[in-house]
């Protein structure tokens, strides 16, 4: 019998049998030497020992079912350590049995888990590797690219359309620099390489930097920034990776409004949640799109944008998760997207 296989159960087992058969020794005795009219003096002496004998192997179970809850006890408090990261956290199962062939199951799981983990980590870096070279390789045509550029550019000022065609090579060359530069952030996301640097931030400075930064795109466009929220409101955070992911919503809502549009950036603090909320009243998205924009390189067949690359709210979705916060968006067709940003506040930072 399986059950028989483990050491402790067969020593409760076997000390069970001691106590029945030392139960029947005592019996047989008492009922050997009192004489057959006296019989009835040894039922008092026959009871005591039944009542010893019960007693015994109450001690026996209870001694074994405590130590079966300690091993238990144990065996859930290494678990508890390898899942909050602890990868050398093990059970012990020196010995035979069931329970024990299931902790050997259980510590061959988390070998499994460990190098699987270990494979991935170096595919990440792998990767983060490649694009880093890929876009250092690139870094030195491109600059190359946009020197030529310029320089045609100062030879076309009597050729229109070579002026048009320089001007359209610039946006371009733009375009290819700015997926080199979130190609690289994002892999550094993916790879745990990315170091958040926290400190206590205010959050109406790092929205002021943001309206700076895109105040001059938003006049050429005929367009509107508007800042609202509370200068003492502060966050725990990286500062530049978080301007960097509200830059990356406040330059999506950009793309998708017209001129006299307005884009709102508003930040607000409640008991337990400090929010930044992105809203315009552009062209909204499809329904369609909703469950999709958060995905990398996604293009919508409704989208009428050919600048986006679709990098910079899957960012910007990676950096708000990293700073263990939420990002939610409500959209509307011809009426507008709001991107909602939630940062629990933890007392201990």
């Amino acid at each position: 019998m399986k059950v028989l296989a483990n050491s402790k159960i067969k020593a409760m087992l076997y000390k069970i049998l001691i106590c029945i058969a030392a139960f029947c020794v005592m019996t047989i005795i008492l009922i050997t030497v009192s004489a057959p009219k006296e019989a009835s003096k040894a039922v008092p002496y026959i009871f005591l020992c039944s009542v010893c004998m019960a007693v015994a192997i109450l001690i026996v179970c209870y001694r074994f079912f405590k130590k079966q809850d300690e091993i238990i006890e144990n065996a859930t408090a290494q678990i508890t350590k390898y899942i909050f990261g602890n990868q050398d956290a093990r059970i012990d199962c020196d010995e035979e049995g069931e329970l024990y062939r299931m902790f050997h199951e259980v510590n061959a799981l988390a070998s499994v888990l460990n190098a699987h983990a270990e494979n991935e980590l170096r595919s990440k870096e792998f990767l983060k590797d490649t694009i880093a070279d890929i876009s250092h390789q690139l870094k030195t045509p491109l600059a190359a690219l946009n020197i030529y550029n310029g320089i045609l550019q100062g030879e076309a000022e009597g050729s229109p359309t070579i002026q048009e065609f320089t001007e359209l090579s610039e946006q371009e060359l733009d375009r290819i620099e700015m997926l080199v530069q979130n190609l690289l952030k994002i892999t550094k996301l993916d790879a745990g390489t990315m170091m958040l640097e926290k400190a206590e931030e205010n959050v109406s400075e790092m929205m002021c930097s943001i309206e700076k930064h895109f105040l001059f795109r938003a006049e050429q466009e005929g367009k509107e920034l508007i800042l609202s929220g509370g200068d003492e409101i502060t966050l725990w955070c990286d500062r530049d990776w978080l301007i960097e992911a509200v830059s990356n919503i406040v330059k999506n809502a950009l793309d998708h409004t017209k001129k006299m549009d307005a884009i709102h950036v508003e930040w607000r603090q409640s008991a337990s949640v400090v929010q930044i909320i992105i809203k315009d009243n552009g062209s909204g998205i499809h329904p369609e799109d909703l469950y999709h924009i958060f995905k990398r390189f996604y293009r919508s067949r409704f989208s009428k944008d050919t600048q986006g690359i679709g990098l910079g709210l899957p960012l910007a979705k990676a950096i708000v998760e990293a700073h263990n916060g939420t990002i939610e968006v409500d959209s509307e067709l011809g009426a507008g997207t709001t991107f909602t940003i939630n940062f629990l506040i933890s007392p201990g930072k």
